[in-house]
Order: C-alpha cells, then structure tokens, then sequence
C-alpha cells in the first residue's frame, strides 16, 4: 500500500515570524489606501472650491495700458465695473498673469492737451468751459465728433506732486500718463513720446498735439480733419517761418542754431497742429536717437516733417486771437504762444456766445 505524501514541518518560531510579517504587510497597505483615500478627497475638495471660485468671482480687470503708458479714462471708467462703454468701437486691453492683449478704438482723432504738474488751474479752467469734466459726458462728446481728448502728463520725482496727481486721476479720469521726465527743455521728448503713446492706444485718422492755453472748438476741429485729402502724409497747423535766435539771452535761444541757417523752415505754431496717421506710423517705429532734437518743440516737429516728404496744410483757423464764426482754437497769437494768463482768459471767452455756441459752420457754409 503505498504511504502517504509526507507534509513539510514549520518550526513553530518560522511560523510566528511569518506571521508577524504578513500583518506589517497589511498594516502598510491599509496606510496607504487611507493616504490616497486623504488625497483624494483633498483634490476633490480643492476643485469644487476653485469651481465656486470661478463662478462667483467679478469680472477680470481691464488695463488700458501699453508699456508704461496708460488711458486712465478706459482704465477706471470700465475698469470700475460700467458697462457703458459705447464711446469706442470696442477697444479693451485685458492683463492678465501677465499676458497682455490689445485693442485699438478707431476714432477719427486723438487730442492729447499737453499739460503739467504745475497746471492744475489750467486743467480745471478747461474742464469749466469746453472740455467736459465726467467721463459719460467725454464719452459723448467723443461719440459725437469721434475725437478722443486726454491730458498727456508724464512723471516727476517729487513724491508730493505724484500725490497730488494721484487724487486729481480719483476724480477725473482724462489723463493719458506717458513714461518721460515731466521737465521743460525736453518738451521734444515728451510730444514724441505721446505720439507713440497715443498710437499705440488709439487707431485714429489724426493726432493732435494740443496746449493746455487755449480755447478750443471741438466740433470745428472734428470737421477740419474729417475733410478728404490728396495725401495720407498731412501735417495741418497755423504755419510760419522766423529768424533762428542764436543769442543765449533771449527768449527761444536754440544751441543748433549754426545747423539751421538764419530763419527757421515753413512749420507749425505749437499751441496746436495734427498729424495724419501714416506720419504717425512713421514717428512710432523709429528709435528716439534717431531723432535731432532742437531746444523748441514745435520747430524739432518742423524738422522731421521735412525728412517725412509730408504735405504742410496751413489753417489759421487754428490760430485766431479772438473768436470768430469759424475758428477752431483761439490764444493771444502773437502776445503769447497760447492764451495770456489763461485759466482766466478760458472763462472769459466761454462767456462769449460767438466762442462757445455760435454754429460748428458759419452760415454760407
């Protein structure tokens, strides 16, 4: 009879340690289903927060921006939370983790009114008189000439008048800050700093380099730049000619003189003249040392305009002294290059119903 398969005998001190060791295995696998239970839990407690995150939070914030430059009016105006936003045919620069995408408004006109931190009386004379002080009424007059108006203002090292810029920005909101040394002998700098600026904000026709001295016709210069023209190179201003003053003593002294003969090239006035787009395309490209720039601004602009084969349109409706059925900006030409003392002068003339509420054409027109 054939014997039995014999079975192997485990020690019974082999038996205890496999049988510890098969309870640690255990342990460590319930520890670990209990750490991915945990993670798991944390991950779906983490996306349903950032689900309810995403529902409930505002809308994302909107900087009109481009490098350092800003348009405080679109800034804070929608920025705010407003929905009107009727004044531009779209236009939103949305900033966000860092990414930056751009939008820009097509207007007939861009009017940048130069102005500085000492001409806070200025900017409120104006705001009293032609230029509306609420953002809805500058977007209606925006809407109704396409001309888009801002104080171009650049920086300064002085903390206080930063401040003091600060809060007059919480209350009006028409400036367009540009990144340049807020001094006068670099008035060059800063206007061709707000052409770019203004170019890289806006789509417009024209762009209008303005004085924050004079008195101004909205609805005449919308229907002066809105005319048909031969060239898309237009420099429009009250042109002139003058000798070059090479006396460091007097008014106007200009360092390059010696380079520019005896009398000044056929340019415009400062207080205001325009720019058509494409000789702003030009101008924004361009690096800034690649400019001459002359001690006075409105000739340093005369000077580029040459080298732009650009066609002069001179209007003296840009520069009457006093008004008159057709003028578009009126300052004490030639007493002053603008209005003599002009936070006065601005209210004085908008008293005059031939300034401010005579037809935007006179009657044979």
């Amino acid at each position: 009879m054939p014997s039995s398969p014999s079975r192997k005998v485990i020690p019974l001190w082999q038996n205890g340690r496999h049988e510890k060791a098969k309870s640690r295995q255990q342990q460590q696998q319930r520890r670990w289903g209990s750490l991915f239970s945990y993670t798991c839990l944390c991950v779906g407690i983490f996306g349903i927060l950032f689900s309810v995150f995403c529902l409930v939070r505002g809308k994302p914030i909107y900087t009109f921006r481009c490098g350092k430059v800003e348009d405080t009016l679109r800034s804070i105006h929608l920025g705010g939370g407003s929905e009107r936003y009727a004044g531009w045919a779209g236009g939103l620069t949305h900033q966000t983790a860092g990414l930056e995408s751009q939008d820009r408004p097509k207007v007939l006109g861009v009017v940048g009114i130069q102005t500085g931190f000492g001409s806070s009386q200025r900017r409120k004379a104006l705001r009293e008189t032609w230029l509306p002080s609420d953002p809805d009424s500058l977007l209606s007059l925006e809407q109704a000439t396409g001309l888009a108006f801002r104080f171009v203002i650049g920086r300064t090292k002085d903390a206080q008048k930063m401040a003091e810029l600060e809060k007059e920005m919480e209350k009006f909101t028409d400036f367009m800050l540009i990144d340049v040394e807020e001094e006068y002998h670099k008035l060059p700098y800063k206007t061709l700093s707000f052409f770019k600026a203004a170019y890289a904000l806006f789509d417009a026709d024209f762009y209008v380099k303005a004085d924050d001295d004079i008195y101004l016709r909205p609805d005449r210069l919308a229907t002066l730049l809105a005319k048909e023209r031969p060239s898309p190179r237009t420099y429009i201003g009250c042109m002139k000619k003058g000798p070059v003053i090479t006396d460091p003593k007097l008014k106007w002294f200009e360092p390059s003189g010696y380079l520019l003969g005896s009398e000044y090239f056929y340019h415009a006035y400062g207080p205001i003249y325009a720019l058509s787009a494409e000789v702003v395309a030009g101008l924004a490209v361009a690096r800034n040392d690649s400019f001459r720039m002359l001690s006075n601004e409105d000739v340093t602009i005369g000077a580029w305009m040459l080298a732009m084969n650009v066609d002069h349109e001179d209007n003296r409706q840009l520069c009457h002294p006093h008004c008159k059925a057709d003028s578009i900006a009126v300052w004490d030409i030639p007493k002053c290059s603008g209005l003599c003392h002009p936070a006065e002068k601005l209210r004085e003339l908008h008293k005059i119903s031939m300034c401010s509420t005579s037809p935007t054409l006179p009657a044979d027109e």
